[in-house]
This record gives structure tokens, C-alpha cells and sequence, in this order.
């Protein structure tokens, strides 16, 4: 993939990053899954379309709320380990398609929600809009998703940071500060805004997790050759070497809830 807005439109694929993906990207906390079920995302029966689902992380986190999952991504890399994932989970309510989020080829007013965590900046936005418009059901809910972890107050990312920027200059990934939500150009006339959700959560890794979690990183895992990568991965591994673990990473969670202005054509 590459994106004039993403790192100077170098090439990236999350596919070469699927083996670490399966591994090491089921990062989300039990709160973040407990807000999305408390704003309706998660229910018996309900049919939900993950964008952008890497290996599938959201759809077996909530498969235990009884609801329907397909799984899509651009990756056949992402999708063959999601698939691996669920059947050694033995979860039975997870579908999968390779395809983009713009054009998903899937039937209109199909889902009740559509999801996309930490994913929805590699879409054209409007064509994805569109497409999410076109697949709910009329009033069906798109939740957008994200977590930033927070450089300017901890050390350990901050390190990392400047670590994956000397390897990959271009990268262009991290630096976030606190959130400020405007409702975007995209959801004007297909969505009114349903609720915006931010909290700080502290999250912790062992140091293998977290070097894992930032190996599945574009500016890592999906943009550096296989030396730059070994190269890296010293590095950090000696950085890490004067914190105590477990490691005790101060994160943000955002959640964007929308409702589509879909009418129903039911007489």
C-alpha cells in the first residue's frame, strides 16, 4: 500500500507483520470492549462488519456477545492468520473476506454495525463512508476506533519513537497529543454522531509483548527490509534494559459513534 498522506508516500503492508500481528496485537483492554457493548456494539444476533480486522482481533474479543462477525481486510496475509486464529479458538460466528473497505463487495443493509479500529486513516474516507453507508441497515451504527499511546508523558515510548524514527525517517506514525474531536467532512449527510468516548487507559506489556507490539508497527514490521528490522530490534532490546518490568504504558482510547441517516424502503 502506499498513501501520499502516510509516511511520504513510502510502501507499507501489514501482511509482511502477520505472524508477530497473531501474536502480539490483541493489545485492546477489557474496557475499551465494555464501552463498545455498552453503546449497543456486541448484542445476540446482531451482524457486525469489522473493517480493516488485520487478524481479526475485535471479532474474538466480543464473540463471546453472541453477535456475527465478518471480517475483512485488505491483507490475504491478515485474514489467512485471522482464520488460523479463530479455528484454534474453535469460535464459530467469525466469516472472513479478503477485500478493500471502500469496495466490499458485500449486500446493501446487511449489518446492524460496522467497526474499524486503528484503521480508518489508510481508508479514503469518503468512499469508505459511502460503502458503510450502503452495507448497514438503515439506522445501523459505524463505531470508529483508535488508541494512541502518549510519548509526551512516558518514557519508554518516547525512546521507541525516536528509536523507529532514526531507522525510518519517513515515518510519520507517532508524536500524538491529547485528542480534539471535530465531526468530519465524511459523515456529513450519511451520519448524525451518536456519542464520542475518549479515556486515558494505562496498559502492560512484558518486554517481549511490547517489542512485539512495535514490530507489527508500519514504521517497523510493515515498511523496513529484514535487516533494518534486526537492526531495530537490538537496539530497542537494549534500550529496554534499564526499565523494570512489567511495563506500565500510558495510552488514549477514542471511540466515534455514528448512525446512519439511511431510511428504510419498507413500505
Amino acid at each position: 500500500m502506499k498513501l501520499d498522506k502516510i509516511d511520504q508516500g513510502r510502501d507499507f503492508d501489514f501482511g509482511r507483520t502477520s505472524s508477530d500481528y497473531a501474536k502480539y496485537r490483541d493489545i485492546y483492554p477489557g474496557s475499551m470492549y465494555r464501552e463498545l457493548i455498552s453503546c449497543g456494539i456486541g448484542k445476540p444476533g446482531q451482524r457486525i462488519l469489522d473493517l480493516g480486522s488485520g487478524t481479526a482481533v475485535l471479532p474474538v474479543n466480543l464473540a463471546h456477545t453472541g453477535a456475527v462477525f465478518t471480517a475483512t481486510d485488505i491483507s490475504g496475509n491478515q485474514i489467512a492468520y485471522g482464520r488460523q486464529l479463530v479455528r484454534d479458538k474453535g469460535l464459530h460466528n467469525i466469516d472472513f473476506k479478503v477485500c478493500s473497505a471502500e469496495d466490499t463487495g458485500l449486500p446493501e443493509s446487511t449489518f446492524d454495525a460496522v467497526t474499524a479500529v486503528q484503521c480508518f486513516h489508510y481508508f479514503d474516507a469518503e468512499k469508505a463512508a459511502e460503502e458503510i453507508r450502503r452495507v448497514l441497515k438503515p439506522g445501523g451504527v459505524f463505531c470508529k476506533i483508535f488508541m494512541d499511546w502518549l510519548p509526551f508523558e512516558d518514557d519508554v515510548i518516547r525512546e521507541m519513537e525516536t528509536l523507529v524514527l532514526r531507522c525510518n525517517p519517513a515515518w510519520n506514525g507517532g508524536g500524538f497529543k491529547e485528542y480534539r474531536y471535530t465531526f468530519p467532512s465524511w459523515a456529513e449527510n450519511r451520519f448524525v454522531l451518536d456519542a464520542v468516548r475518549s479515556y486515558d487507559a494505562t496498559l502492560t506489556f512484558t518486554k517481549e509483548a511490547w517489542l512485539g507490539r512495535i514490530k507489527t508497527c508500519r514504521g517497523v514490521g510493515a515498511s523496513l527490509s529484514a535487516e533494518a528490522q534486526t537492526a531495530f530490534e537490538a537496539d530497542y532490546r537494549a534500550l529496554l534494559q534499564k526499565y523494570d518490568e512489567p511495563l506500565h504504558l500510558k495510552h488514549q482510547i477514542h471511540l466515534e459513534l455514528y448512525r446512519s441517516t439511511k431510511q428504510s424502503t419498507t413500505p
